[in-house]
Protein backbone atom coordinates (compact mmCIF):
# COMPACT_ATOMS: atom_id res chain seq x y z
CA UNK A 1 0.00 0.00 0.00
CA UNK A 2 2.58 2.49 0.17
CA UNK A 3 3.86 2.08 -3.15
CA UNK A 4 0.62 3.07 -4.19
CA UNK A 5 0.72 5.98 -1.89
CA UNK A 6 3.95 7.43 -3.25
CA UNK A 7 3.19 6.53 -7.21
CA UNK A 8 -0.16 8.61 -6.50
CA UNK A 9 1.81 11.43 -4.94
CA UNK A 10 4.40 11.37 -7.14
CA UNK A 11 1.80 11.71 -10.13
CA UNK A 12 -0.86 13.76 -8.80
CA UNK A 13 0.70 16.95 -10.57
CA UNK A 14 0.66 16.08 -14.08
CA UNK A 15 -1.76 14.00 -16.23
CA UNK A 16 1.03 11.94 -17.56
CA UNK A 17 0.83 9.85 -14.79
CA UNK A 18 0.42 6.48 -16.51
CA UNK A 19 4.29 6.75 -17.94
CA UNK A 20 6.17 5.34 -14.57
CA UNK A 21 9.02 3.88 -17.45
CA UNK A 22 9.73 7.49 -17.83
CA UNK A 23 9.04 9.16 -13.81
CA UNK A 24 10.54 6.42 -12.11
CA UNK A 25 12.86 4.07 -14.56
CA UNK A 26 14.52 2.25 -11.92
CA UNK A 27 11.34 1.09 -9.95
CA UNK A 28 9.95 -2.83 -10.34
CA UNK A 29 6.93 -1.59 -12.24
CA UNK A 30 9.33 -0.18 -14.81
CA UNK A 31 11.19 -3.18 -14.76
CA UNK A 32 9.05 -5.35 -15.82
CA UNK A 33 8.12 -3.28 -18.34
CA UNK A 34 11.50 -3.79 -19.49
CA UNK A 35 11.34 -7.24 -18.84
CA UNK A 36 8.14 -7.16 -21.33
CA UNK A 37 10.24 -5.27 -24.34
CA UNK A 38 12.86 -8.37 -23.85
CA UNK A 39 10.64 -11.32 -23.88
CA UNK A 40 8.85 -9.35 -26.90
CA UNK A 41 12.03 -9.73 -28.99
CA UNK A 42 12.71 -13.28 -27.97
CA UNK A 43 9.60 -13.71 -28.88
CA UNK A 44 10.71 -12.97 -32.75
CA UNK A 45 13.93 -13.68 -32.81
CA UNK A 46 13.38 -14.78 -36.50
CA UNK A 47 11.49 -12.18 -37.46
CA UNK A 48 11.87 -8.58 -37.32
CA UNK A 49 9.08 -6.88 -35.08
CA UNK A 50 8.20 -3.47 -36.88
CA UNK A 51 4.83 -3.03 -35.26
CA UNK A 52 3.17 -4.43 -31.84
CA UNK A 53 -0.35 -3.91 -31.26
CA UNK A 54 -1.58 -3.69 -27.62
CA UNK A 55 -5.59 -4.83 -26.36
CA UNK A 56 -7.72 -6.11 -23.84
CA UNK A 57 -10.40 -8.55 -23.29
CA UNK A 58 -12.38 -5.54 -21.84
CA UNK A 59 -11.70 -2.06 -20.49
CA UNK A 60 -10.49 -1.14 -17.50
CA UNK A 61 -7.64 -3.79 -18.30
CA UNK A 62 -4.91 -1.61 -18.10
CA UNK A 63 -3.85 -1.89 -21.94
CA UNK A 64 -3.24 1.69 -22.58
CA UNK A 65 -0.99 2.02 -19.94
CA UNK A 66 0.59 -0.96 -20.88
CA UNK A 67 1.02 0.09 -24.63
CA UNK A 68 2.35 3.55 -23.52
CA UNK A 69 4.98 2.36 -21.51
CA UNK A 70 6.34 -0.57 -23.74
CA UNK A 71 6.13 2.55 -26.32
CA UNK A 72 8.89 4.59 -23.75
CA UNK A 73 11.29 1.52 -22.60
CA UNK A 74 11.29 0.72 -26.32
CA UNK A 75 12.53 4.27 -27.12
CA UNK A 76 14.66 4.74 -23.70
CA UNK A 77 16.46 1.51 -25.59
CA UNK A 78 17.70 3.78 -28.50
CA UNK A 79 14.99 2.64 -30.88
CA UNK A 80 12.88 5.22 -33.11
CA UNK A 81 9.29 4.78 -32.29
CA UNK A 82 5.82 6.05 -32.91
CA UNK A 83 3.11 5.55 -30.97
CA UNK A 84 -0.38 5.53 -32.28
CA UNK A 85 -3.91 5.76 -30.77
CA UNK A 86 -5.71 3.46 -32.66
CA UNK A 87 -8.83 3.78 -30.06
CA UNK A 88 -10.64 6.25 -31.35
CA UNK A 89 -13.92 5.32 -29.51
CA UNK A 90 -12.21 6.14 -26.23
CA UNK A 91 -8.76 7.85 -26.87
CA UNK A 92 -6.49 8.40 -24.01
CA UNK A 93 -2.97 9.06 -25.31
CA UNK A 94 -3.63 12.93 -25.75
CA UNK A 95 -4.04 12.94 -22.03
CA UNK A 96 -0.87 10.87 -20.89
CA UNK A 97 1.72 12.46 -23.20
CA UNK A 98 -0.13 15.71 -22.99
CA UNK A 99 -0.63 16.80 -26.26
CA UNK A 100 -3.59 18.58 -28.50
CA UNK A 101 -5.94 16.29 -30.17
CA UNK A 102 -7.39 18.50 -32.88
CA UNK A 103 -5.54 16.64 -35.47
CA UNK A 104 -4.18 12.69 -35.25
CA UNK A 105 -4.93 9.59 -36.97
CA UNK A 106 -8.74 10.20 -37.87
CA UNK A 107 -7.96 13.17 -39.81
CA UNK A 108 -4.63 11.36 -41.23
CA UNK A 109 -7.21 8.09 -42.12
CA UNK A 110 -9.88 10.87 -44.20
CA UNK A 111 -6.89 12.25 -46.14
CA UNK A 112 -7.87 15.80 -44.28
CA UNK A 113 -4.00 16.22 -42.87
CA UNK A 114 -1.00 13.90 -43.77
CA UNK A 115 0.97 11.72 -41.62
CA UNK A 116 4.08 13.64 -41.32
CA UNK A 117 2.42 17.22 -40.11
CA UNK A 118 0.48 15.32 -37.73
CA UNK A 119 2.67 13.62 -35.78
CA UNK A 120 3.55 15.13 -32.54
CA UNK A 121 7.13 14.67 -30.76
CA UNK A 122 6.81 14.05 -27.08
CA UNK A 123 9.50 15.45 -24.68
CA UNK A 124 10.91 11.48 -24.40
CA UNK A 125 13.80 11.06 -27.13
CA UNK A 126 13.59 8.99 -29.95
CA UNK A 127 9.48 9.00 -29.17
CA UNK A 128 7.00 10.48 -31.52
CA UNK A 129 2.99 10.12 -31.27
CA UNK A 130 0.10 9.92 -33.54
CA UNK A 131 -3.07 10.73 -31.68
CA UNK A 132 -6.81 9.50 -32.55
CA UNK A 133 -7.80 12.84 -33.55
CA UNK A 134 -11.67 13.72 -33.52
CA UNK A 135 -13.68 10.95 -32.84
CA UNK A 136 -15.20 9.77 -35.88
CA UNK A 137 -18.38 7.81 -36.36
CA UNK A 138 -17.14 4.91 -38.80
CA UNK A 139 -13.51 3.89 -36.39
CA UNK A 140 -13.75 -0.17 -37.72
CA UNK A 141 -14.28 1.40 -41.57
CA UNK A 142 -11.43 3.48 -41.20
CA UNK A 143 -9.01 1.18 -39.92
CA UNK A 144 -9.98 -1.34 -42.53
CA UNK A 145 -9.07 1.35 -45.21
CA UNK A 146 -6.70 1.53 -47.66
CA UNK A 147 -5.28 4.52 -45.64
CA UNK A 148 -4.34 2.79 -42.99
CA UNK A 149 -2.10 0.21 -45.15
CA UNK A 150 -0.72 3.23 -46.27
CA UNK A 151 -0.54 4.72 -43.25
CA UNK A 152 1.92 1.91 -41.72
CA UNK A 153 3.90 1.83 -44.88
CA UNK A 154 4.87 5.50 -44.61
CA UNK A 155 5.65 4.87 -40.67
CA UNK A 156 8.12 2.33 -41.21
CA UNK A 157 10.07 4.38 -43.61
CA UNK A 158 11.00 6.75 -40.70
CA UNK A 159 10.27 4.83 -37.65
CA UNK A 160 11.84 1.38 -36.29
CA UNK A 161 8.77 0.37 -34.13
CA UNK A 162 5.37 0.99 -34.41
CA UNK A 163 2.75 0.63 -31.39
CA UNK A 164 -0.75 0.64 -31.59
CA UNK A 165 -2.94 1.01 -28.80
CA UNK A 166 -6.76 -0.70 -30.12
CA UNK A 167 -10.26 -0.86 -28.41
CA UNK A 168 -10.62 -4.34 -26.31
CA UNK A 169 -11.35 -7.28 -28.24
CA UNK A 170 -14.82 -8.48 -27.25
CA UNK A 171 -16.07 -4.25 -27.38
CA UNK A 172 -15.67 -4.22 -30.77
CA UNK A 173 -14.17 -5.59 -33.84
CA UNK A 174 -11.40 -2.19 -34.27
CA UNK A 175 -8.55 -4.81 -33.06
CA UNK A 176 -9.20 -7.78 -34.93
CA UNK A 177 -9.76 -5.68 -38.14
CA UNK A 178 -5.99 -4.37 -37.16
CA UNK A 179 -4.43 -7.48 -35.79
CA UNK A 180 -3.45 -9.17 -39.58
CA UNK A 181 -1.81 -5.82 -40.06
CA UNK A 182 0.81 -5.77 -37.45
CA UNK A 183 3.95 -8.41 -36.45
CA UNK A 184 2.38 -9.10 -33.54
CA UNK A 185 -0.44 -9.05 -30.70
CA UNK A 186 0.50 -8.39 -26.97
CA UNK A 187 -3.36 -9.14 -25.11
CA UNK A 188 -3.38 -7.55 -21.58
CA UNK A 189 -6.03 -8.82 -18.79
CA UNK A 190 -6.43 -8.26 -15.62
CA UNK A 191 -5.58 -10.16 -12.58
CA UNK A 192 -8.84 -10.70 -10.38
CA UNK A 193 -11.31 -8.87 -13.54
CA UNK A 194 -10.64 -10.85 -16.69
CA UNK A 195 -12.29 -13.92 -15.96
CA UNK A 196 -11.10 -16.85 -18.13
CA UNK A 197 -13.78 -17.99 -20.53
CA UNK A 198 -12.91 -13.72 -21.76
CA UNK A 199 -9.29 -14.30 -22.56
CA UNK A 200 -9.89 -17.55 -24.20
CA UNK A 201 -12.87 -15.81 -26.33
CA UNK A 202 -10.45 -12.85 -26.69
CA UNK A 203 -7.81 -15.06 -28.22
CA UNK A 204 -9.85 -17.44 -30.06
CA UNK A 205 -10.83 -14.02 -31.64
CA UNK A 206 -7.52 -12.60 -32.55
CA UNK A 207 -6.00 -15.94 -34.04
CA UNK A 208 -9.02 -16.21 -36.33
CA UNK A 209 -8.15 -12.67 -37.47
CA UNK A 210 -4.62 -14.17 -38.45
CA UNK A 211 -2.77 -12.05 -35.36
CA UNK A 212 0.58 -13.52 -34.59
CA UNK A 213 -0.08 -13.53 -30.72
CA UNK A 214 3.00 -12.84 -28.95
CA UNK A 215 1.95 -13.09 -25.80
CA UNK A 216 -0.42 -12.03 -22.45
CA UNK A 217 0.45 -9.51 -20.01
CA UNK A 218 -1.22 -9.93 -16.66
CA UNK A 219 -2.03 -6.57 -15.12
CA UNK A 220 -3.18 -5.51 -11.66
CA UNK A 221 -1.32 -8.73 -9.81
CA UNK A 222 -1.38 -8.07 -6.30
CA UNK A 223 2.07 -9.44 -4.51
CA UNK A 224 2.52 -10.18 -1.11
CA UNK A 225 3.93 -6.60 -0.37
CA UNK A 226 1.01 -4.61 -1.77
CA UNK A 227 2.75 -3.60 -4.37
CA UNK A 228 1.83 -4.05 -7.99
CA UNK A 229 3.83 -5.65 -11.20
CA UNK A 230 3.58 -6.95 -14.54
CA UNK A 231 4.25 -10.58 -15.79
CA UNK A 232 4.80 -11.35 -19.30
CA UNK A 233 3.80 -14.82 -20.51
CA UNK A 234 3.63 -16.93 -23.73
CA UNK A 235 0.37 -18.07 -25.09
Amino acid sequence: MALRKKLKKTTKATTSRHLISDKLPKSPISEQYRTIRTNIQFSAVDQELRSIMITSTGPAEGKSTTASNLAVVNAQQGKKVLFIDADMRKPTAHYTFQQDNFRGLTTVLTRQTFLSETIQPTRIDNLDILTSGPIPPNPAELLSSRAMDDLLAAAYQSYDLVVIDTPPVLAVTDAQILANQCDGTVLVVASGSTDQESAVKAKDLLESAKAKLLGVVLNMKKKSDNSYYYYYGGK
